[in-house]
């Protein structure tokens, strides 16, 4: 939240003259290219999924005696696995694949004062909070079958 709140200061002077609506509202959340929820929460789930097995064996080193460290580079696999997660899942929903990622930023997009900002659309913010979890209970659960 506090970070969409810094962007909408730095962006401020754009943000008071654009009258897109819903490029307004996609720098603060998620939206889906077809709004289809069934299928929505499916491509959401699946984003978690490969994120949260993924943290798994790049954060926990599994099959090793010793967890793998980069050093300062320990962020960097993970932040290359998001990338290809939003190369490949993106389009059908904008890939939130964390609950954070949508609904802090669309609480802010509710309480700024922006101009031309039109709704929030609640309707579908549930999907980026359930699916996540959806996701990231299997991902646990085959990540420790597997160890």
């Amino acid at each position: 939240m506090l970070g969409n709140f810094l962007v909408w200061l730095a962006y401020k002077k754009q943000y008071e003259l654009s009258e897109d609506k819903s490029a307004i509202l996609a720098t603060f959340s998620t939206a889906p290219a077809i709004r289809s929820y069934g299928w929505n929460v499916v491509t959401e789930a699946i984003g978690t999924f490969a994120l949260v097995f993924g943290v798994f064996y790049i954060a926990g080193g599994a099959f090793a005696n010793e967890p793998i460290s980069l050093g300062s580079l320990d962020a960097l696999p993970v932040a290359l696995l998001v990338m290809g997660i939003g190369f490949g899942l993106g389009g059908p929903t904008g890939y939130a694949i964390n609950p954070a990622r949508d609904l802090g930023p669309r609480i802010m997009h509710a309480l700024l004062p922006l101009k031309n900002k039109g709704k929030s659309d609640w309707g579908y913010a549930w999907v980026p909070v359930v699916s996540p979890i959806i996701g990231a209970l299997p991902a646990a659960g085959v990540f420790l079958l597997l160890n």
